[in-house]
């Protein structure tokens, strides 16, 4: 990542500085969040079963989504930047495997996973480097695979230095679900659904947005 504020290693240390208070306060995000739950059972429809490979849920944080696919059928693994999130998610899921690294440059063959979920992690990639991510979501895709994006919709990027009494740098890119459709159809990932839903009152500050796209199979 190239702004300073949203370089790599500051978005691990800030993580990894309030991994434990995040994962409590966050631990049943999805049960007040019914359309939220509804689509990643539609995304779990699609992508479950080891017949059509893996998933990826790239930025998992402490495994929240990693593991209500897993519950849902779906061969699914989690990457986080954050060590101590990772931490997190293995004593949330043991039975998942969880590796650190960055959805920039994935450790994965070409063509390996049957989908990918980033929930809610785009939002801290800076806008020069989406179109290189999405570049990379469409190379270790297999034909058929589906990727499912969560993230915060608006115009204006927010920057946080405190989360739980801790001190953090952290920019939230709020983004036009348009103009990231626009970049995945550029990545050669087409539209299967695009969801907009109103924030939850006393909690999100913006409208949430949701896209769910598909590598096309040759010849399909």
């Amino acid at each position: 990542m190239i702004e300073p504020e949203n370089s790599l290693s500051t978005v691990r240390e800030s993580y990894d500085s309030v991994a434990e208070d995040y994962a409590e306060h966050f631990r049943r995000e999805l049960a007040d969040r019914p359309l939220d739950r509804a689509l990643l059972a539609a995304f779990a429809e699609l992508v479950g079963g080891p017949e059509r490979g893996p998933v990826a849920d790239l930025g998992c944080g402490p495994g929240a989504v990693t593991g209500r696919l897993h519950a849902s059928g779906v061969p699914v693994f989690g990457v986080d930047l954050s060590a101590r999130m990772l931490e997190q998610a293995r004593r949330s899921c043991p039975e998942l495997r969880f590796v650190q690294g960055s959805m920039t440059e994935l450790p994965l063959a070409e063509g390996v996973l049957g989908g990918i979920v980033a929930w809610y992690s785009i939002i801290h990639v800076p806008q020069e480097r989406l179109p290189a991510v999405f570049a990379e979501f469409h190379r270790v895709l297999a034909p058929g695979g589906h990727v499912l994006l969560a993230f915060q919709e608006g115009q204006q990027p927010l920057q946080l230095t405190e989360a739980f009494g801790r001190s953090i740098s952290l920019v939230f890119h709020r983004r036009s679900p348009r103009a990231v459709e626009q970049l995945l159809q550029q990545a050669g990932l087409e539209r299967v659904a695009r969801q907009s839903r109103a924030p939850v009152e006393g909690v999100e500050r913006t409208p949430q947005a949701f896209l769910l796209a598909r590598k096309p199979v040759v010849g399909g």
